[in-house]
């Protein structure tokens, strides 16, 4: 691995262990927070690419597990990844893959904003939120339905996240001259 792909994925773990010092926002229905770090999941992915997206939240999700308090409200160890909360974490590190896999598409020109918007939509809130709603359904048997509905709460902020990560991307990628390849994944 060359040194900077190791200081970008360095960069990004720190940068989402800074979201987790923000504190969540308590959902009334549901035992899952609103954090900022579902904004770092479609940075990452879009700004590093699918594997090293991939690599950055599956570091970040192993440094939880063994109990770095890196989650919204200093949360870290394995509870955080077996408790309600669990399938949104752990859903993380695919999420940034498909964000990453996805801007490959997205070539320099007009609509690239847009084009990481409908992505960060796709990756960052369709897939984390399925993952999320499945896994919180199985872990607290609850039925599928409220749990989608309880979900709804989170969208209005999840949309804001995507368009500001969407933005960012844009910027970001110009400023470390990222290509939109696959081959700089090495």
């Amino acid at each position: 691995m060359k040194t900077k792909t190791l200081v970008l994925i360095s960069l990004f773990v720190a940068f989402m262990a800074v979201l987790g010092f923000m504190p969540g926002i308590p959902v009334p229905v549901i035992s899952v927070s609103i954090t900022l770090q579902t904004l770092g999941v479609m940075l990452i992915g879009g700004v590093l690419g699918a594997k090293k997206g991939f690599t950055t939240l599956f570091v970040f999700t192993l440094l939880v597990a063994i109990g770095a308090p890196f989650l919204a409200g200093g949360r870290g160890g394995l509870s955080s990844l077996v408790g309600p909360s669990g399938g949104y974490i752990l859903s993380w590190p695919v999420a940034a893959f498909v964000i990453g896999l996805l801007s490959n598409f997205v070539k320099p020109g007009r609509y690239q904003v847009v084009k990481y918007f409908g992505i960060n939509v796709l990756g960052g809130i369709i897939l984390v939120y399925a993952a999320g709603i499945m896994y919180y359904s199985m872990i607290t048997s609850s039925p599928i339905i409220p749990v989608t509905a309880a979900n709804l709460a989170f969208i209005p902020g999840d949309v804001i996240k995507a368009i500001v990560s969407a933005v960012l991307t844009v910027q970001l990628r110009k400023r470390l001259k990222l290509s939109n390849n696959t081959k700089m994944a090495a």
